[in-house]
């Protein structure tokens, strides 16, 4: 039963995993591109603080996937060490 159970919930973990890592790659860029072409507007220092907020976007986003990868990563071996555990 465990294992039927297993079989049809193994996408919504999936679904969840792509989900929060789509919006940490969609957020950081859209807020930097909206905010650096304001703020280029706004002191005319047009492309510099957009690219710099472009690049600081990059780096929270891949921080932020490699942050929630590795948090889903270690809750799967803890539920697998469980369900080893279990089994002996």
């Amino acid at each position: 039963m465990d294992n039927d159970n297993l079989k049809e919930t193994w996408w919504k973990l999936a679904l969840q995993i792509f989900s929060q890592v789509s919006v940490w790659i969609v957020a950081p860029i859209l807020v930097a591109i909206f905010l650096g072409k304001y703020l280029d507007e706004r002191y005319g220092t047009n492309p510099w603080l957009f690219l710099a907020l472009t690049g600081l976007a990059f780096i929270i986003s891949s921080f932020g996937i490699v942050r929630t990868v590795t948090r889903y990563i270690s809750r799967l071996e803890k539920e697998q060490n469980g369900k080893t555990d279990r089994s002996k």
